[in-house]
């Protein structure tokens, strides 16, 4: 009886091993890793080039304000 129990312990063991995943969804999962970095990084270059775009677009008001008050007061 121990021998028939062991034996299908063992079978059990091999059928778990088995189930593994195969070649095809291996490959199919690296695709899907490699996908979502290159979206990631796509991602990422856009945010930089927005905040890039955004620094650029920020003019520096204070050297206006000043330059109108000059100007203000110079009228008077």
């Amino acid at each position: 009886m121990k021998k028939v129990i062991a034996l299908a312990f063992v079978a059990g063991m091999f059928s778990l091993v088995s189930c593994g995943p195969s070649a095809e969804e291996k490959a199919a999962e690296e695709k899907r890793q490699a996908d979502s970095v290159a979206a990631a990084d796509a991602a990422m270059k856009a945010a930089e080039e927005a905040a890039a775009a955004a620094a650029a677009a920020t003019v520096d008001t204070t050297a206006m304000d000043s330059t109108a008050t000059a100007d203000t007061t110079a009228k008077k």
